[in-house]
């Protein structure tokens, strides 16, 4: 089930996508699952079936699911890592580190709380 805060700043389009992602990372859902359809999917969670299609397509988008309209969405089975893709995790990192220095988080508390969460999202 999925967890949408509907009063936050990220749109929930953002909020279905990311969640899909930690699910994947987490181990709750698996290479070549099979994802709900968009009608299942927003009717579970209270939002427009437009919202999940966007959602839905953020992940085609970055090639972490495949499908249409007639077979339905699922999680590739392999997932491939772009340049465009490195360039956008490397532009949340500049913003991340710079948060932590302008709050005083150190480098080494970074690099342990980053090891930490890597390692609960690889089921280590």
């Amino acid at each position: 089930m999925m967890e949408i805060d509907f009063i936050a700043s990220t749109p929930i389009y953002q909020q279905i996508r990311d969640q899909i992602i930690l699910a994947l990372a987490s181990g709750d859902l698996q290479f070549g699952d099979e994802l709900p359809s968009v009608r299942s999917m927003s009717d579970e969670i209270g939002v427009n079936s437009m919202t999940v299609s966007k959602a839905y397509q953020l992940l085609k988008d970055d090639g972490i699911a495949e499908g249409d309209r007639r077979k339905g969405t699922k999680i590739v089975d392999q997932i491939r890592t772009s340049d465009r893709i490195k360039e956008q995790i490397r532009s949340a990192f500049i913003l991340l580190t710079a948060e932590c220095a302008i709050r005083g988080i150190s480098s080494q508390e970074l690099k342990d709380l980053i090891d930490q969460i890597y390692k609960k999202n690889q089921g280590v």
